[in-house]
């Protein structure tokens, strides 16, 4: 159990909070595989070098995670009054997010599973020194 009175336990943690600009995208329908296929390519890119990607990629996450990263330059842009020239993809992963199981009619009266998955998808972006 942590020592401190619960305010300064608060402000302890709240000083090892990450302030880099993030946004993050929940229930995404579309599967881990195929998102990290995207995010891939983006990682570690300058912001525009990233957008030219995600606009020209004829993946279905391309579109989900175009939409992801321009609302994270607009947090960092508002939020945070950071530049834009100079923001770059520091990290962007995709964790397993819940799964609809639906049924598929077989032969012979035989019914087989079919998996939904779904994902969450998280964007952070960082300021180049």
């Amino acid at each position: 159990m942590a020592k401190g009175h619960r305010s300064q336990i608060k402000r302890e943690r709240n000083a090892q909070k990450d302030t880099r600009p993030r946004a993050l995208l929940s229930y995404a329908r579309v599967s881990v595989q195929k998102a990290c296929f995207v995010l891939d390519a983006i990682r570690g890119k300058d912001v525009e070098i990233a957008l030219g990607i995600l606009q020209y990629s004829p993946r279905y996450a391309s579109a989900l995670i175009k939409k992801l990263l321009e609302s994270a330059v607009a947090n960092a842009q508002n939020n945070l009054g950071m530049d834009t020239e100079r923001l770059y993809v520091a990290e962007c992963y995709a964790n397993r997010g819940p799964t609809m199981k639906r049924i598929r009619p077989r032969a012979q009266g035989r019914a087989y599973r079919i998996l939904k998955r779904s994902s969450h998808i998280t964007v952070v972006l960082d300021e180049k020194r």
